[in-house]
């Protein structure tokens, strides 16, 4: 059965406009994190393991991040490289949700990109990168809130 996406929300994420990169934004604002960013020999950008918890999900315990950074999966590092032709939050209705503790995308870049999408709604959590993991309830309600609201 095909579904029809009738709305987009961001937790923490990069919403690139046209003619943009993540990579673009992150050179504008660096991330606080970045120098624990590692590429492997096949192009993945993987998150060093003995930096993961402080760099993505230091809201976590150290055993929730032990597990998430030995099931990291890690993206192309090219992709960060691409640029956006059309980008979705242009003719979609987007939420935003930004993580003020952020250091894998600075906050201010969250920020930026929220604010330029004009969202139904941005809210900003007290959490790291895994605000998902940290704070379920207000990410839940968030998507709850689009899930309703957007058809």
């Amino acid at each position: 059965m095909p579904f029809l996406v009738t709305g987009l929300v961001y937790i923490a994420a990069f919403a690139p406009d046209a003619g943009e990169s993540p990579g673009q934004i992150s050179q504008e604002k660096p991330p606080a994190a970045f120098e624990n960013l590692a590429p492997d020999s096949d192009g993945y950008l993987w998150i060093k393991q003995d930096k993961f918890h402080e760099s993505f999900a230091q809201d976590l315990s150290a055993e929730e991040a032990l597990v998430m950074a030995v099931t990291q999966k890690a993206p192309l590092a090219s992709t960060f490289g691409d640029n956006v032709t059309a980008p979705a939050w242009r003719a979609k209705p987007s939420w935003y949700l930004i993580s003020t503790s952020d250091r894998m995308i600075h906050p201010d870049n969250e920020r930026r990109m929220a604010e330029r999408m004009n969202p139904r709604k941005i809210i900003e959590l007290d959490a790291g990168h895994a605000s998902l993991a940290s704070q379920p309830g207000p990410v839940a309600d968030l998507i709850e809130e689009a899930a309703g609201t957007a058809a």
